[in-house]
């Protein structure tokens, strides 16, 4: 039961039957009705807004139809009062009868409490951390894997037909670099001293691994090749068991991606050559020259003329070249073929999760998909992600030496644990910078949020385990006898939960779940160290069976949110702690 949804309807009924009966204009558009928790909770338990957008169109002013339509909504079953407030706003509070309606649909629909329509079946595509095959991931990619994941999973259960993806960079220049690097560990499987990395190339020891495998498989041959020769051989190895390294990194943050797509087999297909043919028949490919960048001139730059997509068309800041000076493909034209395919596959949505450095990339997005599909066709959506910063103790974490370069994903996921990563990643939102303390997010506190968070359900299945060894059971309960404010406040809480959930998939913000959950916590804990002053708010109370199987009724509820959150953020809801 969506308790905002609920209302929304009812308002929207009312005005429908006011309609009816000619004391509104008849064919109101009404679809901006709005039923939403009030921001000062001492207003009431629900705000509407329906005489603020309706009143224009009735010819009426807002308060004096708000006025009318709350003299409606008072007399209906559920509602205390319903009371005019600033402009128009409509406050509803709700009777104490209205709030058991709430843990039994929890009850009744236990996993799937919270679940929705909203999305409609929507054909979506989340793509996400799509980093070159040229290591293993570092903790800068693990922020857009675990945002990436908690978004598609949110959408799932909002309603949306979902599909994750990671694109595969196996066609550029820096492919051909981890060869080379891959080559270079190769000679060191056979004996020889490479001694000290040479500038340009990976310096990792993760390849060390691509060379012993490549001397596995060729023995010396390859020594004798010209690097013609070996280079696709190493190439296609190293690709091969970076891919493997990096979906087992993946795999440590609980992260398993639907599709992983090959840049290359857009070339090997022919689909980009394609892609560009068809953006010119359309008019969307010109033969012109570019504008200088602003600032000073890169030294590759060149005053010529260029093949060039019309991207300023469709909203971009400037037209994009296709083709290099030595008439290959650019990236962008890859781009490009990659939006063309995932269109023709069917998605109406093409959501990528990118780093804060590619901020550049959102309008070029939305132009290619306007060309290619027409405009308003595809929704393309763009999420950033600041980066991340390591401290240990208030002290920066230093690079690592297995990576060469950078802290590895693999390395703070083996330290502190996935769960502990994925819901860090989500305490804040992803536009905004995240301090990662190794000391703070271990520590038992309610300055933990994901300590206190998981520690908030095992306490609730701690407490139906006993429940469970004295005969008690949460079937046979009366939501009426939770009456103490504490115990409101949760029930009012958990109501919450379908809202924030669709307000979170229409924001593409899964970390509002953390903090949801957090509140929940706060609120469950607060309860609990009740009970220890006052032994009548126990969950458990000695000679009152009707009242011990409702309080465990109650935390069954309570549980059911909790776990429902936690697995959409990909953390598991542990049971002890």
């Amino acid at each position: 039961m969506n308790l905002f949804g609920h209302f929304q309807t009812l308002v929207r009924d009312e005005l429908s039957a006011m309609m009816a009966a000619g004391e509104l204009k008849p064919g109101l558009d009404i679809s901006r009705v709005t039923a939403e928790p009030p921001r000062d909770a001492s207003h009431g338990n629900v705000t509407t807004n329906a005489a603020m957008v309706v009143a224009k169109a009735a010819g009426m002013a807002p308060k004096v139809l708000a006025d009318i339509l709350s003299k409606r909504l008072a007399k209906q079953s559920d509602v205390l009062s319903a009371e005019v407030a600033g402009p128009g706003f409509i406050n509803l509070r709700l009777k104490e009868t209205f709030w058991p309606k709430i843990l039994s649909a929890i009850l009744e629909l236990g996993d799937n409490y919270g679940r929705s329509e909203l999305g409609k079946g929507i054909k979506t595509n989340v793509e996400y951390v799509s980093a070159n095959p040229t290591g293993p991931l570092h903790v800068g990619h693990c922020r857009g894997a675990v945002f990436g994941d908690a978004l598609a999973a949110l959408l799932d259960v909002t309603g949306y037909e979902v599909s994750t993806e990671y694109y595969i960079n196996d066609a550029g220049a820096q492919v051909d670099t981890v060869a080379r690097s891959a080559f270079l560990r190769y000679r060191e499987a056979l004996g020889t001293d490479i001694g000290e990395i040479p500038a340009g190339l990976y310096p990792g020891e993760y390849l060390i691994p691509v060379g012993q495998a490549l001397a596995a498989e060729h023995g010396k041959n390859l020594l004798s090749m010209t690097e013609e020769q070996w280079l696709p051989i190493a190439r296609q190895k190293a690709i091969a068991m970076m891919m493997d390294l990096i979906r087992s990194d993946l795999a440590s943050l609980k992260i398993h991606q639907d599709i992983f797509f090959s840049e290359k087999s857009l070339h090997d297909s022919n689909e980009v050559r394609d892609t560009v043919a068809d953006l010119r028949a359309h008019g969307h490919v010109y033969e012109g020259r570019l504008p200088p960048p602003k600032g000073e001139l890169p030294e590759d730059w060149e005053d010529r003329e260029q093949t060039l997509f019309r991207a300023t068309e469709f909203g971009d800041d400037i037209d994009r070249p296709l083709l290099k000076s030595d008439g290959s493909y650019t990236y962008f034209a890859s781009d490009v073929a990659y939006s063309r395919n995932k269109i023709r596959r069917g998605f109406k949505e093409l959501i990528y999760v990118l780093g804060a450095d590619h901020g550049g990339y959102v309008k070029r997005l939305e132009a290619v998909a306007a060309a290619i599909a027409g405009p308003g066709k595809v929704d393309v959506i763009v999420r950033l992600c600041q980066l991340v910063k390591l401290y240990r103790n208030g002290e920066p974490v230093r690079m690592s030496k297995r990576a060469g370069e950078f802290v590895t994903l693999r390395e703070v996921v083996d330290e502190v644990g996935a769960d502990v990563v994925r819901f860090m990643m989500l305490y804040r939102k992803n536009e905004a910078p995240l301090d990662f303390d190794f000391a703070k997010v271990t520590e038992q506190s309610k300055d933990n949020a994901v300590f206190y968070v998981q520690y908030a359900h095992a306490r609730v299945c701690s407490v139906l385990r006993n429940g469970a060894e004295v005969g008690r059971s949460p079937v046979n309960h009366d939501f009426s006898l939770l009456v103490d404010e504490a115990e409101r406040l949760v029930v009012r809480r958990l109501a919450e939960y379908p809202k924030m959930l669709e307000g979170a998939a229409l924001a593409h913000e899964p970390h509002r779940i953390s903090f949801y959950l957090y509140e929940l916590a706060s609120d469950f804990h607060s309860l609990w160290n009740k009970g220890k002053e006052s032994p009548q708010l126990r969950f458990i109370v000695k000679n009152e069976l009707t009242l011990t199987d409702t309080r465990l009724a109650f935390l069954l509820a309570i549980r059911y949110v909790l776990g429902n959150g936690l697995r959409i953020l990909g953390v598991d809801p542990v049971e002890e702690m």
